[in-house]
């Protein structure tokens, strides 16, 4: 009887599965395919015993990691403290899922399978500077923004069944104004529907006024923080604190990561998608995928440009003259403003060079 044994490289690729309280991986070798599995706890302890476990098996070409921004950020952050090459490993789509199951060890088993055939390149951001702390600010300041809007429709809702001279006396008020004259109401009681709504309008008032403070707060810290880390932006014409921190967020703090242009054009959904086929040509679509909220900023940065920078004004009439309608001349303009902003953030903003 020949017992014939697996060839092995002696260079494997490790896949990882990350939950909140566990993380599973696989170890699959260049040419031995899966060898090993392995669930770990997510702590120092866990990681370490991932890394001891995943040497035992030959050199380390990668870890192929899935949640490098969530559930996976602690052991990205530790696999690279060690000097290991990290990939970010994206979900297999659902027809994959539903031809070849689900679990957490098939999960990491095509982690690893991605990041050896090629399918997974990216790098995941780094989150260890300056942008990471604008994104974790940005994070309260945007819920505070939507608790608040929230309060005021709700407010105005409530007044409309106070006394007729409590709607005559905020008719026509700013809501800054409209929450201080109810923060400032003074129930007698709580006997009668109109008392309890008296408290209901100096609840929510109170509530208001505390996001708009909140908000307030939070929007100085992120521009210090955009004016530290990236002035040369905010120095351009249309684009506020609130785009550069977008464009900052969805960069990283390693933009290197970013190779090309038109890379960074597609993590911002503004590069155009291929959608043509054996009868027709040229044919692209629109590109319904990447940072939503770093699209619409650029969106709300054109039609700024469309309406004040002269140059841009001069664009449009000499584009609208060829018969490019409207839609097609911000989809180009959006692309030229990426292409400003991409090499803006490869730019070190002391030395005004692009580093390696």
């Amino acid at each position: 009887m020949v017992i014939i044994e697996t060839a092995r490289s002696g260079h494997v690729v490790i896949g990882v599965d990350t939950h909140k309280h566990i993380h599973v991986a696989a170890v699959m070798d260049s040419i031995g395919g899966i060898l090993a599995t392995l669930t770990i706890a997510t702590d120092l302890t866990g990681y370490k015993q991932l890394l001891e476990w995943a040497a035992g098996f030959g050199k380390i070409i990668a870890f192929g990691i899935e949640g490098t921004g969530s559930y996976g950020a602690g052991l990205t952050s530790f696999l690279r403290r060690h000097d290991h090459k990290v990939i970010e490993v994206a979900r297999p789509d659902r027809r994959l899922r539903r031809l070849n199951g689900k679990s957490d060890t098939l999960d990491a088993e095509n982690a690893a399978r991605a990041v050896l055939a090629g399918f997974a390149t990216a790098t995941p951001k780094s989150a260890d500077g300056a942008v990471e702390m604008i994104r974790q600010l940005k994070v309260a300041h945007d819920t505070a923004v939507k608790d608040r809007t929230g309060a005021m429709i709700t407010l105005k809702a409530m007044l409309v069944h106070a006394s007729e001279e409590l709607r005559r006396e905020t008719a026509g008020k700013t809501q800054k104004m409209i929450a201080r004259h109810c923060a400032a109401l003074r129930p007698r009681g709580l006997n009668t529907p109109e008392d309890a709504n008296r408290h209901v309008l100096r609840s929510i008032a109170k509530r208001w006024m505390t996001l708009n403070d909140e908000i307030i707060e939070l929007e100085g810290m992120i521009k210090d923080l955009v004016a530290q880390r990236a002035p040369h932006l905010l120095e351009r014409f249309g684009i506020g604190v609130d785009t550069a921190a977008e464009i900052l967020i969805v960069a990283g703090d390693n933009p290197e990561r970013i190779k090309s242009e038109a890379a960074f054009a597609k993590l911002a959904g503004i590069s155009p998608i291929p959608a043509g086929s054996g009868m027709t040509s040229g044919k692209h679509r629109i590109n319904q995928g990447g940072h939503r909220q770093l699209n619409a900023a650029i969106y709300r940065t054109v039609i700024v440009r469309m309406r004040f920078h002269e140059p841009t004004i001069a664009y449009v009439a000499r584009r609208t003259a060829e018969g490019k309608s409207k839609r097609d001349i911000i989809r180009c303009l959006k692309r030229y403003v990426i292409r400003e902003v991409y090499h803006l953030v490869k730019t070190d903003p002391h030395t005004g060079e692009i580093p390696n």
